[in-house]
């Protein structure tokens, strides 16, 4: 049985705040269908003091700001940046396109093909997440995207250097400077300078994510993506100091993200809490994590590790850590998460930045339906077929017709009837009488 040691607000004040987060959305897409540039021009300077004459870097100003740069950071950049190669390398290798004959000469295949132009949202705001450039922009060149446009606001009115020379370096081919719905709208919809994209990806804001999920279906999305979430599924071995960091790591990213401990020690949820309320005062950044972990923080003590596994697949969480004697256990006992960090060894925080694995996840319990973003995400797995024996062609025809015509529909049928035809040369009835007119 759960007991919970500390809860979170309800799901009704979470819902009521994106009631409006929706209707500004709305307004802000409707107005740059209508005006374009200059919409997406008075929303910048509005939301970001930012109003450049170009929204779009030169390859000259990519130039200087990269060499801007210190060394040691261009370095990490490319460490990172290669790992994640490796690993969507890897991923596009095991996506092979198949061809198969089903009858003699009937050939049925598929191929991947990957979208000509996606966009790569790399959110600013607060913090320059570079990390998001190397996972929407690597990822999206891995998988053979001709054309990717990569945005990214300015931070406080200042060109965030490590941001532009992840993107470049990562391969993307346009550049802007620009933040927000105007950002993720311009690219979904087109304006008279920013070509538009196939599909959009990366994380964001409430505004972001909400922008992504009402231009979907005019253009595709990565996956639908809220606040960042971190789950830990912990027993009596897991120390309560590294649980307590953990859970804070993510809850820094915004006031809104939940940070949920499992246990099924009572002793360690005790334990867990007090080091929380001990490290969260002296974080440079508890002006977030302080308000996530009051709103969105829980602990719950369940009794044993089945009821671990069970009730964090009810939560379906964007991040799981294992911190358990056994955490490899997780790979065959869950099913509904966005990412598993076994061990102690791992932390979220390295998926987030180092490690290789695609950091953009799915969140609000979309991990019961999807999976995070990855090099399939950027292709179209796409069929085709091809009769070249008259024999076989024939035999689909009767079948074809037949079947077309137990659910009345006939010009289906008469498609099938022709071919089945053609083979001793004979003319369906219903086409001599129509010719006869």
């Amino acid at each position: 049985m759960a007991v919970h040691v500390k809860t979170a607000v309800s799901a009704e004040s979470v819902a009521a705040d994106l009631t409006s987060v929706r209707e500004t959305v709305r307004d802000v897409i409707a107005d740059i269908r209508t005006r374009g540039d200059a919409a997406v021009r008075e929303y910048s300077q509005k939301f970001d003091n930012w109003s450049p004459e170009s929204f779009r870097l030169s390859d000259e100003r990519i130039d200087r700001i990269v060499a801007s740069v210190p060394d040691q950071v261009i370095e990490d950049i490319r460490f990172v940046q290669e790992q994640v190669r490796r690993f969507a390398q890897a991923q596009r290798d095991s996506m092979s396109d198949i061809e198969i004959e089903t009858l003699p000469g009937v050939r049925l295949g598929h191929r991947n093909i990957p979208v000509g132009a996606a966009g790569a949202y790399i959110p600013g705001g607060r913090y320059p997440l570079t990390a998001s450039a190397h996972m929407t922009i690597v990822t999206a060149k891995v998988a053979g995207v001709p054309r990717v446009a990569a945005c990214t606001p300015p931070i406080r009115g200042e060109i965030p250097a490590a941001t532009v020379a992840a993107a470049h370096l990562a391969g993307a081919d346009e550049i802007y400077l620009l933040g927000g719905v105007q950002a993720v709208t311009a690219l979904a919809v087109g304006t008279e300078t920013i070509g538009r994209v196939d599909l959009l990806a990366g994380p964001g804001n409430a505004y972001v994510a909400e922008a992504k999920r009402q231009l979907f279906g005019e253009v595709g999305i990565d996956l639908f993506a809220g606040p960042t979430e971190i789950l830990v599924i912990a027993d009596e071995t897991a120390d309560p100091v590294t649980v307590a960091v953990d859970l804070l790591s993510q809850a820094e990213h915004g006031p809104d993200s939940p940070a949920v401990l499992i246990t099924t020690s009572a002793a360690l949820a005790r334990e867990t809490l007090a080091h929380v309320e001990r490290i969260l005062p002296g974080m440079p950044t508890r002006d977030y994590a302080g308000p996530a972990w009051r709103d969105h923080g829980q602990i719950i003590v369940v009794d044993d590790l089945d009821e671990a596994y069970a009730l964090a697949d009810e939560f379906a969480s964007e991040h799981v850590e294992v911190l358990t004697a056994d955490p490899r256990a997780a790979l065959e006992r869950m099913r509904d998460y966005g990412a598993l960090f076994l061990g102690a060894g791992t932390c979220v925080s390295y998926g987030d930045k180092v490690i290789g694995t695609n950091h953009v996840l799915p969140t609000r319990r979309a991990a019961r339906y999807t999976g995070g973003l990855w090099v399939g995400k950027y292709l179209k797995t796409v069929t085709y077929q091809e009769v070249t024996d008259p024999v076989s062609s024939a035999r689909l025809g009767e079948i074809c017709g037949r079947a077309s015509r137990v659910e009345l529909f006939e010009g289906h049928a008469r498609s099938g009837d022709i071919r089945a035809a053609a083979l001793d040369g004979a003319t369906p009835v219903w086409l001599t009488e129509a010719l006869a007119r």
